[in-house]
């Protein structure tokens, strides 16, 4: 899992830290100079060097043994801060011997230096001696002696009391104190001691004899044995490091060296000494591996092998720095430190100068240290410090911490939903104060069991709520919280949410251990596999076998609890393979790599047993074997090791001493799996053999991190097949593994909260086909890789966009509606698909008869028109009609037939328009009643019809009462509106608007009786007959106000009979405006296509845009715009229509044009009905 990652863009890295320019631009405090390793005599003088730059004043102080040391006599500290002691004090009660460190303080804060070890230099006594030694002559001698020093004694050596003289070629004196005696002569043998000296004393120690026996005949031939070989060592860097190597044998063995990882011995700094010793002077870290001493009978293949391995110490170096940060209030500081060494260094903090106090809102994980929900005390420089017994190492960092109170409160409704096995889909919702302000959001998730976890930090833009957290561990609990950024805050964080991943297959198989008690049996143990491994829980084993010359696999499952099994009734002396496999309640995993394991011979004589193996990694490169074996088994002679990595040639067989149980295994690489085998040799032959495989871990400094971690694929590009499949291919990056590599791919429909809309997809190819997907849809594509239990970050996101599809649903709602004697209404809805576009529709409607010969007439509307006209439809036949909508990639299906019957003669209009429609219920409605069914939109529409009839009919009661009072009145002025076949005339101008009397409200404009009473108006002189035109035309109420002087208003009142005649009451002189057919009711005026109106039947409840494409021949022939039109009018008729089509437009947007049937309308009007 990473361990921190960040999503941002510049903008957000430029205004989020901004202030951290103020990091780089204050004096910042550091050392010049740090004390050092130094080794003194007793009684001598001694500086320790300290030097700190900063803003003045800087203070130094010092420090021993963490204890803060007092300036006096024996103690004195010098201007520059340096630490001066005249001399130096050894003894038991008191020593200056120790570990010193200088603290340098300004006002920023406080730093401490490095350690540094004062060392009195000193021998101990001698912990090995030189032993008696009887040899033979022409054979070898060696002698040893060890001794404590400080600083390193050099070994010289004595015979007899007196130097040994080394002019000899026989003779060698190892650095390490060793000295070998080669083709020892007569003359050789005396008393031998060695003599230690450093710069502080001079120590011998005790003298060992050396006889040497007159060789008696010749010696018989000998194998080539080792006698003395090379040791595991361990040096500090800079050292000299002794491989010895001696050896016997007849004729005289030959010995060479070599390493077990094949990488060639370092020439320049390693040589061979006396007869066979590897001497490497100025060691590093590359020498760091397994040596291998090899002794051969010249001109045979007759050799022997020892081995030992160097481990070279290395002081602690930091590879990853900590940062300085500026972090507002409330924030979270995070500071990175990686060190590397060896043995690994140990990573603590400080704050200036002390230790670091950890406590819930200060962390650390790892190396790493986290400061949560800043408070300005936070405000301080902090060091990394990386010990060992190689010395130590600090970095430093600082962190500001910026003050804002106008701070955005904390997101609100975390939700968390599981997507798969490693991914979280988390959303919430944004501040409730201050939401403007954020320009990032901080996401903070940890494992919610344990102790101690790790918590990990996302930070992403302000242009979304939600985010997928992928790199989660299957089958654990997450527990996530947000914090909100402004440039100088952050807001506290938001309430903690919990959610579990799913389970997953395992990421591998057990390790196993091979066994053999018997010559025809296999005994197969392993160990549970690790919560992190298994990711779920285990439910299942599945142990194959098979020999190496048979390809018939045997297959046992085993319960999730088991951890060994034993394979009876085998071949002896055969080669076995065998690999296991385990479960949880996802499926299996890929099963391991075959391990071969061959049965033992059988033989009447008694080998040694297996020897007890157990395999421990000792860091990412090397592996420690220990072994032992029963009480009860043959004397061992020695052993043999051997180990290779899966899939590779196996190394070269190692020999050990019998009382060797130890052995590590070094140089090999991070990340793999390794099989080691060992075996018991006797007297008898070779014991029983112990099989077991182990993985080494990876390494922990930041440099193996990032050689480890893959690159991601690139060059991903996207295809489409059709509207719900595409295709992505992408390119393996470039680098340098023979593994095996497979791929995941997730697709994301773009801005989605919802987890299982996210799919993946997991692949070996590098292409992979994604179907069922969403027509017409935006998606983001990205693939990752894994290799060798490795995972690279996902690549770089690709957009794409489904292809649109045909509707596959046809259009909701659809209902036609008869509103006239041969002309229709049909209306529909669009289709409730999601993500279809619809670009036209298509009705298709015919009678019954032309249904049954097939033929049906066919009309197209565009998308953005929901409404059509049926027109010229033939009474007493019964049509049928559907529709269908399509788009640019095909038709979709057409919708449930709809029925409408015809009645046969006309239809008067006061009666109720048949309506026939497929709402609910797919099947075919029919309305041959001609009644009207009222569906609840209907319903609500006829209430609020009734209500505002009751409030006109009040409103009109209270004119009435606050007009009925007695008027001194003239003669009625009483204005009539003469026929359209009159002759043209003009009105009378009479000024006397106070002597007319209204018995009921005053209505503008043509007044028709709605019940098809006579079409006259009454006045003083007689009753005036309207055109007949009139007649046939639905009603439109329209209140005209104009602006007219008093000098140009004549007012007219008409005296209103029930049921027969309609009062009418004008405000303009001189004109009568033409009144509007029925098309242009529902239409708008017909030479204007902006007047279509969008109100439908209020009947039907529809809405949508009509078409008059159908009806313009009809709506501009001359019964129509003509003979509707008065002829005796005050104006012009080119000024008529242009009034009219202003004052429908006008009332038309005000929202005042009323449409109602006949019966509605007779409700509203103040006429009564006279049915």
């Amino acid at each position: 899992m990473a361990k921190f990652k960040m999503k941002t863009y510049l903008w957000l890295l430029f205004v989020l830290f901004l202030p951290l320019s103020g990091v780089f631009c204050f004096s910042e405090l550091s050392f010049i100079t740090e004390p050092s390793d130094v080794t003194v005599l007793p009684k001598d003088p001694v500086v320790l060097d300290c030097q700190a730059h900063g803003h003045p004043p800087v203070t130094i102080m010092w420090l021993k043994n963490g204890v803060r040391l007092v300036e006096s006599e024996h103690i004195q500290f010098l201007p520059n801060g340096s630490l001066y002691i005249p001399k130096i004090k050894h003894s038991k009660e008191d020593s200056d011997e120790g570990f010193y460190q200088c603290l340098s303080q300004n006002k920023y804060g406080a730093i401490l230096s490095q350690r540094s070890r004062l060392t009195i230099a000193s021998i101990s006594e001698f912990v090995v001696h030189p032993v008696p030694m009887e040899v033979t002559e022409g054979s070898v001698a060696r002698f040893s002696c060890a001794v404590a020093s400080s600083p390193p004694a050099t070994i010289t050596w004595e015979l007899n009391q007196s130097t040994l003289p080394l002019q000899t070629d026989r003779i060698t004196v190892l650095p390490n104190g060793v000295l070998q005696i080669y083709n020892v002569q007569l003359e050789d043998a005396g008393q031998y001691r060695c003599v230690a000296t450093n710069i502080g004393s001079r120590l011998k120690s005790r003298e060992g004899a050396l006889t040497v026996n007159q060789a008696v005949g010749p010696e018989p031939r000998q194998r080539p044995r080792i006698i003395a070989g090379p040791q595991n060592v361990t040096v500090s860097l800079h050292q000299t490091v002794v491989l010895e190597c001696v050896a016997t044998g007849n004729p005289w063995p030959i010995i060479s060296w070599s390493r077990a990882d094949s990488k060639p011995i370092d020439v320049y700094n390693a040589k061979v000494l006396g007869n066979g010793n590897l001497v490497i002077t100025d060691v590093s870290s590359k020498h760091t591996g397994v040596y291998l001493c090899r002794a051969t009978t010249p001109g045979t293949r007759n050799y022997t092998i020892a081995a030992a391995n160097i481990t070279v110490l290395v002081p602690p170096s930091i590879v990853e720095r900590p940062e300085s940060q500026t972090r507002p209030r409330a924030g979270t500081a995070r500071f990175m430190c990686q060190a590397d060494g060896v043995p690994p260094p140990r990573i603590s903090w400080l704050k200036n100068g002390q230790a670091v106090h950890l406590n819930g809102r200060i962390k650390m994980y790892n190396s790493k240290l986290v400061i949560t929900q800043i408070i300005p005390e936070d405000d301080a420089i902090y060091q990394c410090v990386a010990e060992s017994q190689q010395g130590s190492v600090l970095s430093l960092a600082r962190l500001i911490v910026v003050m804002s109170e106008d701070r955005p409160s904390a997101p609100r409704n975390i939700h968390a939903e599981t997507i798969s096995s490693s991914a979280i889909l988390l959303a919430w919702e944004r501040p409730l104060y201050n939401a403007d302000k954020v320009i990032a959001y901080s996401i903070h998730y940890m494992k919610a069991e344990g102790l101690n976890n790790e918590e990990y930090q996302v930070v992403i833009g302000n242009d979304t709520t939600s985010y997928i957290i992928d790199d989660l561990e299957p089958a654990r609990n997450y527990s996530f919280y947000i914090v909100a950024y402004m440039p100088l805050g952050a807001s506290r964080m938001s309430d903690q949410v919990s959610q579990h991943t799913l389970e997953d297959v395992p990421l591998r198989t057990p390790e196993l251990s091979l066994t053999s008690h018997s010559s025809t049996d296999i005994q197969v143990n392993w160990q549970p596999l690790p919560t992190k491994v298994s990711r779920g829980r285990v439910s299942a084993y599945r142990l194959s076998y098979r020999t190496a010359a048979d390809s018939t696999v045997i297959s046992v499952e085993l319960p999730q609890n088991s951890t060994e099994y034993l394979l009876e009734a085998l071949e002896p002396d055969t080669i076995y393979l065998l690999r296991m496999a385990a479960a949880t309640r996802v499926g299996w995993c890929e099963p391991s790599a075959w391990t071969s394991h061959r049965t033992p011979k059988t033989s009447s004589s008694k080998v040694p047993s297996a020897p007890i193996l157990q395999l421990e990694p000792l860091n990412c490169t090397s592996i420690v074997a220990r072994w032992q074996t029963s009480s009860d088994s043959v004397a061992a002679q020695g052993y043999r090791l051997c180990y290779h990595e899966e899939s590779q040639p196996e190394q070269p067989t190692i020999q050990l001493q019998a009382e060797t149980y130890t052995y590590t295994i070094s140089g090999l690489d991070p990340r793999r799996k390794y099989h080691v085998k060992i075996l018991a040799v006797s007297q008898a032959g070779d014991g029983y053999q112990t099989d077991q495989t182990i993985s080494t871990p990876g390494c922990v400094s930041a440099r193996d991190q990032l050689a480890a971690t893959p690159p991601p694929p690139d060059h991903v590009t996207v295809l489409a097949y059709n509207s719900s499949e595409v295709s992505l291919r992408w390119s393996r990056p470039a680098f340098t593994s023979g593994k095996a590599v497979s791929y995941t791919v997730r697709c994301t429909p773009v801005g989605t909260h919802n987890a299982s809309a996210i799919r993946y997809l997991h692949t070996t190819k590098q292409s992979a086909t994604i179907q069922k997907l969403d027509s017409n849809t935006r998606y983001e594509f990205v693939v990752r890789l894994h290799v060798d239990q490795l995972s690279s970050p996902w690549s770089p996101v690709v957009h794409h966009r489904t292809l649109p599809a045909a509707p596959s649903q046809p259009p909701a709602g659809v209902r036609v509606t008869l509103i006239e004697e041969d002309t229709a209404l049909v209306s529909w809805r669009e289709p409730t698909e999601p993500n279809v576009i619809v670009t036209r529709y298509t009705i298709l409607y015919a009678s019954q008869k032309s249904w049954m010969a097939g033929h049906w007439q066919v009309m197209q509307r565009e998308a953005s028109h929901t409404m059509a006209l049926l027109e010229k439809l033939e009474p007493g036949n019964i049509y049928l009609v559907k529709i269908s909508a399509s788009n640019q990639v095909g038709d979709g299906p057409f919708s449930h037939v709809v029925e409408l019957a015809l009645k046969h003669g006309n239809t008067h209009r006061s009666k109720n328009p048949r309506h026939s429609d497929s709402f609910r219920d797919r099947d075919t409605t029919v309305f041959s009643d001609g009644l009207y069914h009222i569906d609840q939109r209907s319903m609500t529409g006829i209430i609020v019809g009734v209500s505002i009839a009751l409030a006109c009919i009040i409103m009109c009661a209270l004119i009435l009462i606050s007009k009925g009072r007695p008027r001194k009145s003239s003669s009625h002025k009483v204005m009539a509106v003469v026929s359209g076949e009159g002759p043209r005339g003009g009105l009378p101008r009479e000024r006397h608007a106070e002597n007319a009397e209204a018995l009921i409200p005053m209505i503008s404009h043509h007044f028709l009786d709605a019940k098809g009473g006579p079409n006259m108006v009454i006045n003083t002189a007689g009753p005036v007959s309207i055109s007949k035109n009139l007649g046939k035309r639905w009603l439109l109420f329209k209140t005209d106000i104009n602006s007219q002087t008093q000098s140009d208003v004549e007012r007219r009142a008409s005296l209103y009979e029930a049921g027969k005649t309609v009062l009418r009451y004008e405000e303009h002189l001189g004109s009568a405006p033409l009144p509007p057919s029925s098309r242009e009711i529902i239409y708008g005026p017909f030479p204007s296509e902006s007047s279509h109106t969008s109100e439908g039947s209020q009947e039907t409840g529809d809405s949508g845009h009509y078409s008059n494409e159908e009806s313009n021949e009809e709506m501009s022939s001359p019964s129509t715009s003509q003979s509707s039109r008065p002829e005796s009018l005050g104006l012009d008729d080119g000024t008529a229509v242009t009034e009219l089509k202003q004052s429908f437009e006008v009332e038309n947007e005000k929202g005042l044009f009323l449409h109602l049937p006949a019966a509605d309308a007779t409700q509203l009007c103040c006429t009564s009905d006279s049915r």
